[in-house]
Order: C-alpha cells, then structure tokens, then sequence
C-alpha cells in the first residue's frame, strides 16, 4: 500500500520590505523539497490577506485552523509549515505563537528565540551574555532626540546604521560623517521603529549554517563574503556584486572555532530547523558575531544551499530532515 504524502505549507511573504525576497525563497524550497515524498502548497501571507496557491488556482486560507478548501471541495489541512517569511510576521515570533496555538508543526524557531534574535540589539546583548564578541551599539527609537557627535565619539567613524528589526540589508547606511547620522537614521526608520548604530568591525566577513534535529547536529561548510561594494549591501546580496567563497579561506583551527561557536549560538537561542549566523573575523583571529538569521534566504544562490553542496548532502535530504523533525518534536 502506497504511503500517504504529507501536505506541506512553504509559508512566504509578510509585511516588510523583504516580501519579495521570501517569495524567491519559497520557489527555492518549492524545487528542493522531494515532491514524492511531500504535497507541496506555497502559502503567501500579506497583512490579513492569506492565500494559497494549488495548481494554478489560488484560494484563501481559513485563519482559524490554517486550511483551505480545494476545487474539489475538500478541506485540506497541513502536516507542516515550512517558514520563509524573512521579517513580520514569520520571522520575529508572531507566526510562531500562532501555529503554536494551532497546533501545527513549523521549521523554525519558536517564539522566544524568534523574538530575541530579530531585535539585534537584543540580541547580540543576550549573546554577550554567553561570551559572544559583538561590536559596541547605540540604540535609537523613532521620535528620540539624537546627539550625533556623543554617538561618533562613541562608536568612532565609520559606523552603520541599521534597522533594530529586519535584513536583506534594506535601510542599511555606512556613515563616515557626523552629520551623516540624522539622515542614516531616517532612511532606517523607513523598515521600522528602532534603529542600531553599530561601531565598524574590521576583518573577514563570513557566514555558517546550521541544523539540529533530535538525532544530530549538522554544522555546514562556511563561507566568505567578498563584497565588491563598500559593504555587504542590498546589491551585493542580490544583484551579484559580490564574491562568495565556500568553503572560506580560513585555516582549519579559525574553522573549527567558527563551527563550535555556531552550534553554541544555536543551543544558547534555543533555535530550531535551519539557521545562519554571520561574523567578522579580525585579523588576531577574534570571532565577532554580525547577526544571526532565523529564517535565511533559500534562493538556489543563497549561502545555505551553497553550504549544503559544497558539504556533499542532498539538499532534498536536508529539508526532508527539518520537516520530519519538526513533525516529530514540536
């Protein structure tokens, strides 16, 4: 007898400016995800406008259980979602609770560890905690008066301003000017209501995925981020002005120490399904954490499917592991 498929929500959209950049990372989970083994459904989630795409027809997503009904008019109801809404709501705890509610497995972090790591200033705060490096910060909350000479003085120049809350480096400024300041953290206030001022780390700049499921710990290749821009922008990510080295040019003991460090990060968050955490590392060999993503981007040009190859795993297996776990522990 044939075993029965399970359904799975590839859930994508949400409410900021990296709406567009989840979409392409749901179409990359789309085509790595074994559709022998998985009904697949994309699920696009846009203010309260919940929809779902089967065939090629779309129907609305009835909000009080996460279902829908097909042409046929079946129920169809979801073993699992697999979340790729980078920002609000899937990726700073909001969905979480909600499918916590439901019942309904998801792939990634749970609540807590969704909410601390999409505030970086909470964040790396709490990390600090652990004896993670991160750079000196200010934070700024939209209608606060701003002293730009006691923040230059600070965290030196240059120095980036960047929204508290989001990524895909929207609204990111590298300011070298004083009176930079004021308008770096306007254009910022554009992706949300806070922003962080981080003083300028020097060095390699890398970035290393990883997952756990009950069985193991999978801690993937690391890779090294050349920009061709002044830093690793918008462009750089998505337009190709940039060079990507995996596995990085690092000596095996720095390699070794990024992994481990990785793998603490994850059990110090209490993360869960995929990850990647970002560094800088300084010339003496120091690790200095940049941020750690929740729900990064899985283009097929994104770093983690990038990670998997050059670690030899079959992506399909990789999802198939985040989902059969989340399914069975959550």
């Amino acid at each position: 007898m044939q075993k029965m498929k399970k359904n799975i929500a590839i859930v994508a959209g949400g409410d900021q400016s990296e709406q567009e950049v989840s979409l392409r990372s749901a179409a990359g989970i789309y085509s790595f995800i074994n559709k022998d083994q998985y009904n697949l459904y994309i699920v696009t989630i846009i203010g309260q406008d919940w929809k779902v795409k089967d065939g090629d027809k779309e129907f609305n997503i009835d909000k009080n259980d996460f279902s829908f009904t097909n042409a046929e008019g079946k129920k169809i109801t979801f073993a699992c979602a697999y979340v790729t809404i980078h920002g609000v709501p899937g990726e700073d705890g909001k969905l979480q609770g909600y499918f916590e509610l439901l019942n309904i497995p998801y792939t990634c972090c749970n609540v807590l560890a969704a909410s601390i790591t999409f505030n970086k200033f909470a964040c790396n705060h709490f990390l600090k905690a652990f004896g993670v490096n991160v750079a000196d910060s200010v934070m700024v909350k939209k209608g606060q008066k701003v002293d730009a000479e006691a923040i230059t003085k600070r965290l030196g120049l240059p120095c980036f301003v960047k929204p508290n809350a989001g990524g895909s480096s929207y609204g990111v400024t590298k300011v070298k000017a004083a009176d930079q300041i004021v308008p770096a953290i306007e254009k910022a206030l554009h992706e949300g209501d806070q922003v962080l001022i981080e003083g300028l780390m020097t060095g390699t700049e890398i970035t290393c995925g990883i997952y756990k499921t009950a069985e193991k710990t999978v801690v993937l290749p690391i890779t090294e981020v050349v920009s061709h821009n002044e830093f690793f922008d918008y462009d750089a990510k998505y337009k190709g002005q940039v060079e990507e080295i995996t596995p990085a040019r690092l000596s095996a003991e720095v390699t070794a120490r990024v992994q481990k460090q990785t793998a603490e990060i994850y059990d110090a968050l209490g993360a869960h399904g995929l990850i990647r955490v970002d560094y800088i590392i300084s010339a003496d060999g120091t690790i200095n954490l940049l941020e750690v993503n929740t729900n990064p981007g899985m283009t097929a040009t994104s770093f983690i499917p990038q990670q998997v190859r050059a670690a030899k795993l079959d992506i399909a297996d990789v999802m198939a592991d985040i989902i059969e776990d989340s399914i069975a522990n959550r």
